[in-house]
């Protein structure tokens, strides 16, 4: 494909491609609207913030990243650490406001600092720090959150209260349906339904309507008919730029504040650059994303975010896949998409006010259920038991703990696997490697913890000569490894040059997986 042909987020695309990307925009729209709420009421934070987030978010993309195709906003994979953030500086989910208030205003505090973090990983090119993360902990990690989200969100479809620790949620689901609201949970069922039924039917056309929208067309009626209270229903001011909320940096300091600066700023930016990445290799252009930049993009919209009173932003994959799927060009549908939540919100309020809660919380519970989806634990399994046993531990991991801890955990298990299959402890820190032309000999092992120094070595080679990196010499060569080799294969090619990975003749493969770990026969 010429350059010519491929679209650019410049003044040119903006002219050429100003439909197909309003288009996208717009659709998109409806299904941010619904999930910006929920998202924003599930983590502890006014229903409006997320709105704020996705507005912000639309500008600053456009702006500040060269990823053509992503959407910035609010993100599920981000509630654990929002409610957790707001409950441990004092959040009473409204039985003291006072005190809801000021635990709102310590997280934005938070929330700026780890914004300013992530403009600091930009700068400093930290982007390719996501490639260090295992991806069995790191969709162990996604799937804990989406336990969480499930068994937080699940009583809230069913209008009950969701306190208590993720654990102790997930005991309680038995006697939900003893206790459950009837009429509230009549329009959680329905939600449910719908979204869980939707993508199973093949219906021409029916595509092009978002679940979500579906959802909010029939539970709003319902809600009437019901006469649901306020206490079932979503609530935005009237006045949107009345709800601006500046932060409180006094908790920024606390042993709270710096823990949730670390997760924000680490699990977001991991989470990002994870969805920037998945989006590059389902865009019909091909085009990559500059990963540095779109850190420093989301690095701004957070900080500016926050100052307001919005939700920590990320690159968001779902969104994400929706405007690819509507036929977006450029990177101006993430700005139509923001444009539409702030016109619509500033104009029809009345209408965000008649979305029942559970109608929200169903769509989160669908989220969660995606997240920590059955087929991700045949997948694992397919990929390798050890691969399994590491995205096992995870979950557990978080579960018991929390998500710093639990990735933490996942990683040592990881780690501990590999000095079981005779990888020597210094080679987990230091990679040997000979260098000799276009040939990198790979020495003691190739696992996660020195691929990023191998990349760079074998990033530094590209040219039109192929590149060979010889792993002959390796004890071990994990699935990590295995994963992101054959992507850089793929890379070269699209670069117009060779990447042959040699010397496995004398491994043998944990499972059939092309992915699959190699360990060196006896």
């Amino acid at each position: 494909m010429a350059i010519e042909d491929v679209p650019q987020g410049n003044g040119s695309g903006f002219r050429r491609y100003w439909a197909s990307d309003l288009l996208s925009g717009f659709l998109v729209f409806l299904i941010a609207l619904p999930l910006c709420l929920g998202i924003s009421l599930a983590c502890g934070y006014p229903a409006i913030a997320g709105i704020f987030t996705a507005i912000i978010g639309g500008i600053v993309g456009t702006v500040f990243s060269n990823s053509e195709l992503t959407i910035k906003g609010p993100a599920a994979g981000l509630i654990v650490i929002a409610i957790g953030c707001v409950t441990d500086f004092g959040f009473t989910a409204g039985r003291d406001p006072a005190a809801d208030i000021e635990a709102y205003r310590l997280a934005l505090g938070v929330g700026v600092v780890a914004g300013v973090i992530q403009i600091l990983f930009g700068v400093f090119r930290s982007g390719i720090l996501g490639e260090f993360f295992p991806p069995a902990a790191v969709h162990g990690l996604l799937a804990s959150i989406g336990v969480i989200i499930f068994a937080k969100q699940l009583p809230v479809t069913l209008g009950l209260g969701s306190e208590g620790t993720p654990l102790e949620l997930l005991a309680r689901i038995p006697s939900y349906f003893t206790e459950f609201h009837p009429e509230v949970s009549v329009i959680g069922l329905i939600s449910l339904v719908v979204m869980f039924g939707y993508p199973l039917l093949k219906i021409p056309g029916l595509r092009a309507i978002p679940a979500p929208l579906v959802v909010v067309v029939i539970t709003v009626p319902l809600g009437l008919y019901y006469g649901l209270t306020s206490d079932f229903l979503v609530s935005v001011p009237f006045n949107m730029f009345g709800a601006l909320t500046f932060p409180d940096f006094s908790g920024v300091a606390t042993a709270t504040g710096v823990k949730y600066i670390i997760l924000f700023a680490l699990i977001g930016s991991l989470e990002s650059l994870l969805s920037a990445k998945a989006v590059d290799q389902i865009d019909p252009y091909r085009r990559k994303t500059n990963h540095d930049a779109d850190l420093l993009a989301v690095g701004v919209g957070n900080t500016a975010s926050a100052f307001v009173g919005g939700l920590p932003m990320i690159s968001e994959i779902v969104r994400s896949k929706a405007n690819i799927d509507n036929g977006a060009k450029t990177r101006f549908a993430n700005m139509y998409h923001g444009m539409f939540l702030l016109v619509f919100v500033a104009l029809a309020p009345t209408l965000i006010n008649m979305i029942p809660l559970a109608a929200l919380g169903a769509m989160l519970v669908f989220t969660g259920y995606r997240l920590a989806s059955p087929k991700e634990f045949v997948h694992m399994y397919h990929v390798g038991r050890e691969q399994l046993v590491i995205y096992v531990a995870t979950i557990v991991g978080v579960l018991a703990t929390d998500l710093l801890v639990g990735i933490g955990i996942g990683i040592l298990v990881k780690v501990l696997i590999h000095l079981v299959n005779g990888v020597p402890v210094a080679s987990l820190f230091r990679l040997r490697v000979d260098v000799e032309g276009t040939r990198v000999a790979v020495r003691d092992s190739a696992v996660f913890s020195t691929w990023i120094g191998l990349k760079r070595r074998l990033e530094g080679l590209k040219g039109e000569e192929p590149v060979t990196v010889d792993l002959s010499e390796t004890v071990l060569v994990d699935h990590t490894v295995m994963e992101r080799l054959h992507e850089m294969q793929t890379e070269f090619e699209e670069g117009d040059s060779r990447l042959e990975i040699r010397g496995l003749d004398g491994h043998r493969a944990l499972s059939e997986d092309p992915t699959a770990a190699r360990r060196r026969k006896s």
